[in-house]
Parts: C-alpha cells; sequence; structure tokens
C-alpha cells in the first residue's frame, strides 16, 4: 500500500461521523452569500437590492483571472448589498438574500438521472465550469478552471483525485465516495478530457475499506481511472504528498505539481465538476461534517452556501456545553470560529467541537534538539530551525532554508515533545519571506 516518502504523523483518525449519511439541510431564512469565496480577487455584485433571485441565479461575476463568480443559493429577494464579518471576524461584502419559497433556475437538471456521456469539448468544458463558479474543495478554493488550464510550456499527463480525507472528524468526501461514487468517477473522466489525458487514479487512505471497493466497482466500467489504496498517514491529502505517493514524483522546490505533469483535484470538485457540466448547475451548495465527542450529533449534511454556521449548530442542539472551540475545517490545519453567525462558504467543509481538554496548549518548555520535528515534516525541513530565524526575523537565512516550501499542516506542533508553537513563527515567517520575495523586480 502506498505513501509519500518523507515524514508524516499518525494522529487518531476520529471518523466518528463516517455512518451519517449526508442530509439535507433546511434552507435558511436569510442567506449571507460572501464575495470572497475562493482563492484570489472578491467576485462583483451584478445584482442590487430589491432584485429578484432564483436558485442557481448569478449574482456575482469574477473580477479577475484568479477569481469565480458566485450564484445564488436561494430564491427570494435580495434584502442588501452588505459587509459581514467571516468567521474569523474580518469584513467581507456579502449579497443579502431574504428567501421566498425554493425557486430554482429552470436550465438546472434536477433528476436524480446519472448523464455519463460527456458531450462538451475540452474548451466548453472549461468554459462551463468557469461560468458554474467551480473551486477546489479541498481547502484552497482555488479556481477550477485555472488549474485545468496549465500555463505554456506546461503538459499535465494524469490526473489525480485527492479522496484520502486524511484532516482527523472530516468524513464529507467519505460520504460523498459511498453514496455518489459514479459521479466522482464521471466529474474525473470530464476533467481529463478537459486536460488531454487519458490516465486518472483516485487515492484513497486504508481506513475507508467501503469507499475503496465502492470505487472499484464502478471503476470497472471506467479502465483509465485506477483506484489507489493509501496507507493512513497525515498529510497524506496535501497535494505534493498525494502525487508522491501515487505516481512516485516529487514537486520541486517552489514548483507546482503541474511540473511533474499532475493535477490534482479534490472529490467534492469532482463531483461539482459532474453537477456542473453534466446537470449544468453552479457552485452552490456544499457538504460539511458536524462532529466532535462532545457532541450529541454526529452530522454530513448538505447547505445552501451563505447559510448562517449559527444555524447549523442550533440545528444539532447548540454548541455543547463542554465544548472550548468550534473549528471550521479539522483540527490539524482548520481554523478555529470566533463568529458562529459567519455564513458558510463553497469550501466550508465542517463544524468541529473541541474540549479544553483538546485545545488546551501546555506549558512550552526549551527545544531538547530531538530532530523529531524534522523526522515529521513532508517537505524536508527543518522546522527547529525555521522557528528560530522567524523569531530572529532573519530573513534571508530562513529563505536559504526554504521556509516557502512549508505547507503549514502542523506535523512539527504535533511531534514536539517541547510543546513549541512551531508552525505558529514559521507561518508568520513564511508571510514575511514570501512579501519580500513578490517585492523584488521580475527577471
Amino acid at each position: 500500500m502506498r505513501t509519500f516518502s518523507m515524514g508524516g504523523v499518525h494522529p487518531a483518525d476520529n471518523k466518528i461521523s463516517r455512518d451519517a449519511a449526508i442530509e439535507n439541510f433546511p434552507v435558511p431564512e436569510v442567506a449571507y452569500i460572501s464575495m470572497s469565496q475562493h482563492l484570489g480577487a472578491p467576485a462583483e455584485p451584478v445584482v442590487a437590492a430589491g432584485d429578484k433571485v432564483k436558485v442557481g441565479q448569478l449574482i456575482a461575476n469574477a473580477s479577475g483571472f484568479i477569481s469565480a463568480p458566485v450564484h445564488s443559493s436561494v430564491s427570494g429577494t435580495v434584502k442588501s448589498i452588505e459587509t459581514v464579518k467571516d468567521i474569523a471576524g474580518n469584513p467581507c461584502k456579502a449579497v443579502v438574500i431574504t428567501v421566498e419559497g425554493d425557486e430554482w433556475v429552470e436550465t438546472i437538471d434536477r433528476s436524480d438521472n446519472i448523464v455519463r456521456e460527456i458531450k462538451l469539448d475540452s474548451k466548453q468544458i472549461i468554459e462551463k465550469i468557469k461560468e458554474c463558479g467551480v473551486v477546489g474543495l479541498g481547502g484552497a478554493t482555488f479556481p477550477t478552471c485555472v488549474k485545468l488550464s496549465p500555463p505554456p510550456g506546461k503538459k499535465a499527463e494524469f490526473l489525480i483525485i485527492n479522496g484520502a480525507e486524511c484532516e482527523p472528524y472530516l468524513t464529507s468526501d467519505y460520504r460523498v465516495l459511498i453514496e455518489m461514487p459514479e459521479q466522482v468517477l464521471i466529474g474525473a473522466s470530464i476533467m481529463m478530457k478537459a486536460l488531454g489525458v487519458s490516465q486518472g487514479y483516485v487515492g484513497i487512505e486504508e481506513n475507508k475499506p467501503e469507499a475503496i471497493e465502492k470505487l472499484r466497482g464502478y471503476a470497472a466500467q471506467y479502465p483509465n481511472i485506477q483506484i489507489v489504496p493509501l496507507k493512513k498517514k497525515y498529510p497524506q491529502g496535501g497535494e505534493k504528498q498525494l502525487i508522491d505517493a501515487v505516481v512516485g514524483r516529487k514537486v520541486p522546490s517552489m514548483g507546482l505539481p503541474i511540473d511533474t505533469g499532475a493535477v490534482v483535484q479534490n472529490v467534492g470538485t469532482a463531483l461539482a465538476v459532474y453537477e456542473a457540466v453534466q446537470k449544468n448547475k453552479p457552485l452552490f451548495e456544499g457538504i460539511l461534517t458536524v462532529t466532535g465527542e462532545c457532541s450529541g450529533a454526529q452530522k454530513n449534511y448538505r447547505h445552501r452556501v451563505g447559510t448562517p454556521m449559527s444555524a447549523i449548530i442550533a440545528a444539532v442542539g447548540g454548541v455543547p456545553e463542554n465544548a472550548a472551540k468550534v473549528i471550521s475545517g479539522g483540527p490539524m490545519m482548520g481554523k478555529a470560529v470566533s463568529n458562529l453567525d459567519a455564513p458558510t462558504l463553497k469550501g466550508s467543509s465542517s463544524v468541529l467541537f473541541l474540549t479544553y481538554e483538546q485545545t488546551k496548549r501546555e506549558e512550552e518548555q526549551n527545544c531538547i534538539r530531538c530532530a523529531k520535528c524534522v523526522g515529521a515534516c513532508p517537505m524536508g525541513l527543518e522546522p527547529y530551525l525555521l522557528n528560530k530565524l522567524s523569531k530572529a526575523q532573519r530573513w534571508d537565512d530562513a529563505e536559504s532554508n526554504r521556509i516557502f516550501d512549508c505547507i503549514e499542516c502542523g506535523c512539527c506542533s504535533f511531534t514536539c515533545p517541547s510543546h513549541i508553537p512551531l508552525l505558529d513563527s514559521i507561518r508568520y515567517g513564511k508571510g514575511q519571506v514570501m512579501k519580500i520575495m513578490r517585492s523584488r523586480p521580475k527577471k
């Protein structure tokens, strides 16, 4: 069974919501649809207060090359275009819609029929994905149409679908693989056609045997797509680690996956591509996990983008009494939620409740030079050194020691016996070094 060749850790997977089938979360009374749901420039609204909108209607255009359009997830009346706060309390522009019924754009195919024949050509596929606002749902929310259009001089050789879901607790991708396996494979086939490649892979960790068997059964009808079981190791779902695990190629320092011939897309993205191209359905829904040992409810919800997180939390009985933090994402790379009224986004993957015991930081002690952080780093870096250089603001030395290659997975902090918050200082240092690098004149 394959895995990546360098570093990694083994946190408990805690997939306690794995048996919770996907449920449709009720349509909210008011939707707060953010214009910043993707990497890159925020979308620009094309509606105004008082406008009537339907589910799936375009409400904001992409405002740059790295950007994505936004569609209404509800039907009703645009109440306002205003500034709302995201999960961290930062301001962002949003279209606020008062919900009236649930009327969808007529061109969306809402039937359960699986559409297998791919009628569009490569350019038409990429344009449709762009029009439907599809972004990567593995965390970065990079516009999918851009990722499927390699830059001049680069050529894709194969597509990898990321079904690792290596973050503890998260099970939304797993449920998609279990409940919609063929749609994922058709979505992969669509992206392979867009890229002009003949080989695809779906990497799934070994702690999901039912998903592996389910996909293998359907993949018999898709001979150019291989199901690849992977060892359970974090961060297997990182693009660079997944490429290493599946095909044994390593992305060079400061390089991109396309430098190895690979394009990596998430399971949820494959489903969104299928729905966009085969069903003419824009990306206005997402699937997220609601979980945590202290929670009495384990759920996987299909939610309308713009649903307040507070509504989802209320539906499972509120924040558990002994929960100390609410996390959006997983415990390794997720973000603490400081504003429970923040709206869900295209890339929202979870509402995770953690107790004080699970989140408290132990008292930091002196580094004992054990090198556990070095052994755990999947990028071959020296986290203890980058921590020191960042604290001393020695940016030239941090750059020469490849701080820009840090993927911020948290393996170093997880494994440190001295409880040094290595990632905190490295993340700050990485940001400073990247600013310096971007400010240099281009050659």
